[in-house]
């Protein structure tokens, strides 16, 4: 990605919100699909770290995580570049002159942390022809759905995405970009079996941060000490995210990410759901969920 005195100088640009154009069933924004063969080329190193959810469920904590493990807990190293340059984002394509984080990948030294919000059946196929390490993180659906919504209020490059009740209906719908929630979760959660992906749960997360770090040093093959693995935690609370300008996208540019609408870091928590979802919108949700994760043995909490 290009410094940031570039990105400055890109704002006296404008920003138009994206229209979605199915690829194998899956609605993506359309500059993603109209460099999709790029995409789905794209050529994976064996020592490359793949970090992968469905949007708004961690993403940016645990590449917050990652990194500080990767450094020891050295607060100072982690923060060197924002997180946005940190791991590029793939699948994300923006209008020129925007970077193409697709290009700047090629030219990153090894080893390399890379960003997908791709469902698994996306996935470029080099990932699994290196046996990549894969990083899953997934959050409840209703958590999700609202977090969602709010980044697409403050962030001018997704969708239109209407009031609470016309977005939460496209939610259930499958009719937002990345497609449907229960589809993403399963999908990964079926192939965790077949190849090396660490799959965990944002609740999980919430509920016992060291010892969710630790699973993921150890997939890492990372030895923490207790003062080290301290220090990541203390790091990576949403407080101390939330303020930290290289990890709340603050330094991206004000007419792509809209913090007066709404902040990246909004609340963080778990159980936000119930002030946003109307009974018959839950029960609904429940009802899809339910049926498409039937027999997967996949479960998840709505309140800590």
């Amino acid at each position: 990605m290009q410094p940031d005195s570039d990105l400055k100088d890109l704002e006296s640009l404008s920003i138009q919100r994206c229209q979605l154009v199915d690829i194998q069933g899956v609605p993506l924004p359309k500059d993603t699909v109209d460099s999709w063969d790029e995409i789905w080329r794209f050529q994976a190193r064996p020592d490359d770290l793949v970090i992968c959810t469905y949007p708004k469920a961690g993403t940016t904590w645990i590449q917050e995580i990652v990194t500080m493990i990767q450094h020891q807990g050295d607060s100072e190293k982690c923060d060197e570049v924002p997180i946005e340059r940190r791991m590029p984002f793939i699948e994300l394509v923006l209008p020129k002159p925007f970077p193409s984080d697709l290009e700047e990948v090629k030219k990153m030294p090894s080893p390399r942390s890379l960003k997908f919000h791709l469902p698994f059946h996306l996935m470029p196929p080099s990932i699994w022809e290196q046996n990549c390490k894969v990083i899953y993180v997934a959050r409840n659906a209703k958590d999700n759905a609202v977090s969602y919504f709010h980044f697409h209020r403050m962030n001018m490059g997704m969708p239109e995405p209407g009031n609470w009740d016309q977005f939460v209906e496209n939610f259930i719908a499958a009719k937002v970009a990345w497609g449907s929630w229960s589809h993403h979760v399963r999908g990964w959660w079926e192939a965790k079996d077949r190849h090396p992906i660490l799959y965990l749960f944002y609740e999980d997360m919430k509920e016992d941060l060291a010892r969710e770090t630790r699973k993921v040093a150890k997939f890492l093959g990372v030895e923490l000490s207790e003062a080290v693995l301290k220090k990541i935690v203390q790091h990576t609370t949403f407080e101390n995210m939330k303020s930290n300008p290289n990890a709340n996208y603050s330094t991206a540019p004000s007419f792509v990410l809209n913090h007066s609408i709404s902040p990246f870091m909004r609340k963080g928590t778990v159980g936000d759901w119930k002030d946003h979802f109307t009974v018959a919108q839950s029960e609904r949700l429940d009802e899809v969920c339910d049926r498409e994760l039937e027999g997967s043995g996949l479960a998840f909490r709505m309140e800590l």
